[in-house]
């Protein structure tokens, strides 16, 4: 089995990093969106917290899709 190149911090730190700031930026940004439609149209405290769940997920899985991109641009290992 060939040995892993060692783990170049700098960019694991930057990845770390970007994610947290993104991540933050993205969930913000789906709860306040939810928020703001369920009282823009008066939907109710269930149908808003039912779109915070939608947003939020969808949040999450935009930032998956950008880690994902993030990592094949700056690997960690090399």
């Amino acid at each position: 089995m060939p040995a892993q190149p060692p783990i170049n911090w700098r960019n694991a730190l930057t990845l770390l990093s970007v994610a947290i700031l993104v991540g933050t930026e993205l969930l913000g940004a789906a709860t306040a969106a939810a928020w703001a439609i369920g009282g823009l149209f008066q939907l109710g405290e269930i149908i808003t917290r039912a779109l915070e769940v939608i947003f939020v997920a969808g949040a999450l899985v935009g930032l998956t899709y950008f880690l994902r991109a993030a990592l094949s641009h700056e690997p960690i290992r090399g």
